[in-house]
């Protein structure tokens, strides 16, 4: 199934000691104008540069495209960056403390970067989980089109109950890094370039049977896919060794103890005569009901939890009103059209949540959720409760995070959930390892089951 390789990335060169803090940035759908000013204001050379490209002041604002461009090939000329000489799978570890509790002890999430070749969804071999949006499909084409690099990584799962991917790095994991740096949200991140060709070769061995799941990064796979088939026209194209035929990805055991998963909650604005006792009372015909005094973050959490081990359930909280509410035993779903399908949609929390409240009840169909009409997305639960009371927001619905053990098998049921379904923490660092391309140069290496004529 999946096929992997290894490439020569692209690496910042860094100071002594190997410490890459000050290029490192969020991944670009994150990150803030504000933070977006910080960040470069912090070094000339932050990689946030590269991925979010500043707009030019009255100009053109598809000439930052370009602009980026012409900063990558400037880096590479004077040294910041430099292309490895050997191909490398590169292990990366990320260290944190989970936020929201301050009790608890860091943990560490191991994967490794490498590249893959490209599969189109219905192929069944990289499968997706959620919808995306067309606007960042664009924007991120246009950079990766101007830059011929794949700045930043996919960030995908695949199943190994066996751990039988950890013997390969095993030796790595006991060594110092070859970089590492912090972010600005206490992660520390930490990379390791795996270049033994046998020690490769196990590691695509336990792929090749594997399918994968995106768990971040839907619009920089697509984008990847429509630049690949661009360049298969280019003049020098190699076929199916070229190693534009593969993206970059991190990998990352679904069963590792330091994947987290929290919710993104949806706060309403906007929206005609919404009215907060009508939604519960229309609400009835599918969830019980209990009202209570706004609650904090923790007792939201907590809450939530307890009532979702019994049924889905959400909090609604409005202007110092709030509610929780559970699907009732006896909810009769057959009727609602986005039900229908599978049975493991209507066990979604994320898909009850849009197709009985925000469709149904509150009218914001697909199209409208697609355009974030009336709806936007916030992660922290401690803000979304504050966000409740704001002028200018009507509601804020909040809910349990997703599991990934149903990520993944909406996925293999060929379906797709919502928009902002999953929020995986930590996000990946960009500027650890960039991918060029050039349809006339090979992939570095081929597992040793799949050769090309």
């Amino acid at each position: 199934m999946a096929e992997i390789a290894p490439f020569r990335g692209i690496l910042y060169q860094p100071r002594p000691g190997g410490d890459v803090s000050r290029f490192l940035s969020p991944p670009y759908d994150v990150i803030s104008e504000s933070e977006r000013a910080e960040l470069a204001a912090s070094d000339p050379h932050n990689s946030v540069r590269l991925i979010l490209p500043k707009d030019p002041v009255g100009g053109d604002t598809d000439a930052r495209y370009p602009a980026a461009a012409q900063l990558l090939a400037e880096w590479l000329h004077d040294g910041t960056l430099r292309r490895d000489d050997r191909p490398a799978i590169y292990r990366y570890h990320q260290t944190f403390t989970p936020p929201g509790d301050r009790a608890a002890s860091p943990v560490t999430r191991r994967g490794f970067i490498c590249r893959i070749r490209l599969h189109r969804f219905e192929e069944q071999i990289v499968l997706p989980h959620e919808r995306t949006l067309a606007g960042p499909k664009a924007d991120r084409l246009k950079l990766k089109r101007a830059t011929r690099a794949h700045l930043s990584q996919v960030f995908g799962l695949f199943a190994d109950p066996t751990c039988s991917i950890d013997a390969a790095f095993a030796t790595l994991d006991a060594s110092p890094p070859d970089l590492h740096g912090s972010t600005g949200d206490g992660v520390e991140h930490c990379l390791f370039r795996l270049v033994d060709p046998v020690a490769q070769d196990q590691v695509m061995t336990v792929l090749r049977d594997k399918r994968i799941y995106i768990a971040d990064g839907h619009h920089r796979y697509e984008t990847m896919l429509a630049l690949r088939d661009e360049l298969q026209k280019e003049p020098g194209y190699l076929g199916p060794a070229s190693s534009v035929d593969y993206g970059t990805i991190f990998l990352c055991k679904a069963s590792d103890p330091g994947l987290l998963v929290f919710p993104t909650h949806r706060v309403i604005h906007g929206l005609p005569g919404f009215d907060f006792a009508d939604v519960l009372h229309r609400a009835a015909a599918f969830f019980t009901i209990e009202e209570r005094p706004t609650p904090t973050a923790a007792e939201t959490r907590d809450t939530l939890a307890k009532k979702g081990r019994t049924a889905p359930t959400f909090l609604l909280a409005a202007q110092g009103r709030a509610a929780y509410l559970s699907l009732r035993p006896d909810a009769d779903l057959s009727a609602v059209p986005s039900l229908k399908g599978p049975c493991v949609l209507q066990k979604l929390d994320v898909t009850l949540l849009h197709a009985l409240l925000l469709e149904g009840i509150l009218g914001i169909d697909r199209a409208a959720q697609e355009a974030q009409t009336h709806l936007r997305y916030i992660k922290d639960t401690e803000k979304a409760l504050a966000e409740s009371r704001a002028p200018g927001v009507q509601a804020v619905w909040l809910m349990n995070p997703t599991p990934v053990e149903q990520v993944m098998a909406v996925a293999d049921a060929g379906q797709v959930m919502p928009q902002k379904s999953t929020y995986f923490y930590p996000k990946l660092a960009s500027g650890l390892v960039l991918n060029p391309l050039d349809p006339r140069e090979p992939v570095d290496r081929v597992p040793s089951f799949q050769k090309w004529p």
